[in-house]
């Protein structure tokens, strides 16, 4: 019946990074009024002190389904030397693992605009000079460089393809033909033995670590990704690890290393299965990306939770991201009226890529987090702009009123509806209302529930969604609701881009000097429709319909 509108679901990446040429270009977080946005402890690490550790805020992971495993990929082999033939031993595997150098320019939610240089690993698995990595190793870097073993200098690589949702990515590295990995066809179980490749902490010296598989199907959702199945493993690994190969015995790839201890705080660490991973290897080494807008990430969250969302650290350039306008240091808060991050993962922002087709075009709100201005746009459609606000919109001639610092979620008796609501409006009637013989789910929250039925001074609203609603156009239901009681304003559309419609404004009501404003509006698929009807009894009052309007779910 319903379909939910925001079902509101970063310890740094996996690679180590330096930063330099540090500027104050943005505040720090916890001199801003969202109290500070924390990063979530991700799996992967990068050069944080002892302080930023005690900062960050841990977050759950949900439980992945199991998956069927897939045949592996098929890259195209070229003709090349014996010397650079796939290996095909344990003591061969170092030939083909490589450190991965990426530099750019991203904005940090606590160190504002840098330039950094951060280093994972990676492995060849075409001699071409074809390789795998992390997306978080490479994305939205300007520079790609590529340390191959015996060699003193770097080689430069180009980014063929990547997918944000599945932490991957396919690299072409320039020079002579190179030693690759080949896949394990085996089938992946516990106390499977293991052993982890790569350059932790930045280290030049290749490093081996071994290991058996703990889990064969373990939850995979981080901040940064949303990875529906991986392996649980022992082998250590450590920031600058992302990337490399976690390899059998024979130095056949198993997986591919994308989250260290850190993001558990235990000592198990995680992999994608090569599986799982070989038909998006294959889109990328044709130069697709997967599951990816052009946005280098991690959720975030403030410290009360009233704000979650994916921080932008970096936008790749001619990308769906970069031509909405979207900048490094904003927050993605919502995507085709889904929030973004509540759950402390990518899981939201990454199932609706999922269930759209690349091109398609996507509503999104933004949060550019300098400015402290709410946006929205749509990726593939409209360039960012500034998001309707009533309080900006409406004048009341009220006064302005004590402003709502705190926020709390409120459920309906159903639990089918839920809304942001000032503390303050502690005062709940969750029972449904009959409309046209529909029991529809409805909320009322104030101050005072039995004045704000009686009386036009005091604050709250009600909120109702139902499939009755339907049968009517937002005109026709606003005018169902007109009143005798208020001085008619005017009435305007409205268009937040999850839900479109128009809203009524009233003055005066009851003679009270009060402002009522009823929106009637509808999903894009028409599903059901809702009524929202606020009293304004001061301006905080407007400021708070903002947060209700910005906040409310149906959940089927």
């Amino acid at each position: 019946m319903y379909r939910n509108r925001t079902q509101r679901r970063a310890d740094r990446r996996n690679h180590t990074t330096t930063p330099t040429n540090r500027t104050n270009a943005t505040r720090s977080l916890t001199m801003v009024p969202i109290l500070g946005i924390a990063l979530l402890a991700s799996a992967c690490g990068s050069d944080v002190t002892a302080s930023d550790l005690r900062d960050l805020t841990s977050t759950t992971t949900a439980e992945a389904p199991t998956t069927t495993a897939q045949p592996p990929v098929s890259l195209p082999v070229a003709t090349v030397p014996p010397s650079t033939v796939p290996v095909s031993s344990l003591d061969s595997v170092q030939g083909a693992t490589v450190q991965i150098v990426a530099q750019g320019t991203f904005v940090d939610p606590e160190f504002g605009a840098y330039e950094s240089v951060g280093r994972g690993s990676g492995f060849v698995v075409d001699p071409s000079g074809i390789a795998v990595t992390n997306h978080h190793v490479v994305g939205g870097a300007g520079l790609i460089q590529v340390f191959v073993q015996g060699e003193d200098k770097p080689r430069n690589a180009k980014v063929l393809g990547v997918s944000e949702c599945s932490d991957l990515a396919v690299i072409d590295i320039e020079g002579d033909p190179l030693p690759s990995l080949s896949w394990y066809t085996g089938e992946v179980q516990p106390g499977l033995e293991i052993y982890a490749a790569g350059y932790p902490l930045g280290d030049p010296e290749f490093t081996l670590t071994r290991g058996i598989v703990s889990k064969a199907d373990a939850p995979g959702e981080t901040q940064w990704a949303s990875i529906d199945h991986a392996i649980e493993h022992d082998a250590n690994t450590q920031p600058g690890n992302s990337g490399g190969p976690l390899v059998s015995a024979d130095g056949e790839v198993v997986a591919i290393n994308y989250a260290s201890g850190s993001f558990t705080n235990t000592d198990q660490f995680f992999s994608i299965e090569a599986s799982d991973a070989a038909g998006i290897i294959a889109e990328m080494t044709a130069g697709n990306d997967v599951d990816s807008l052009g946005v280098n990430g991690q959720i975030v969250m403030s410290d009360d939770g009233t704000i979650a969302g994916l921080w932008v650290s970096g936008v790749e350039s001619g990308s769906p991201a970069d031509d909405t306008g979207i900048e490094p240091g904003d927050i993605i808060t919502r995507i085709e009226g889904v929030s973004v991050g509540t759950d402390g993962t990518m899981a939201d922002y990454c199932d609706v890529m999922r269930t759209h087709n690349p091109g398609d075009v996507l509503s999104v709100e933004v949060l550019r987090f300098a400015t402290e201005e709410v946006l929205t746009g749509q990726f593939n459609g409209e360039y960012l702009t500034t998001a309707f606000s009533f309080a900006d919109s409406v004048d009341t001639g009220t006064d302005a009123g004590a402003e709502y610092t705190e926020y709390t979620t409120v459920t309906d008796d159903s639990g089918t509806l839920t809304v942001s609501v000032p503390t303050a409006w502690s005062s709940i009637d969750g029972a449904p209302v009959d409309i046209d013989g529909i029991s529809s789910p409805s909320i009322i929250a104030s101050t005072d529930v039995a004045a704000y039925n009686s009386a036009w001074d005091v604050p709250g609203v009600q909120f109702v969604a139902s499939e009755a609603l339907t049968g009517f156009t937002a005109d026709e239901l606003l005018d169902l609701g007109a009143t005798t009681e208020c001085t008619f304003e005017s009435r305007e559309d409205y268009d937040d881009g999850a839900f479109v419609g128009r809203f009524d404004t009233y003055s005066n009501c009851g003679g009270t000097g009060a402002t009522s404003i009823v929106v009637a509006a509808f999903p894009a698929d028409g599903s059901y429709g809702v009524l929202v009807v606020v009293q304004v009894v001061t301006d905080a009052d407007l400021v708070a319909l903002d947060e209700i309007i910005r906040t409310f779910n149906v959940v089927a």
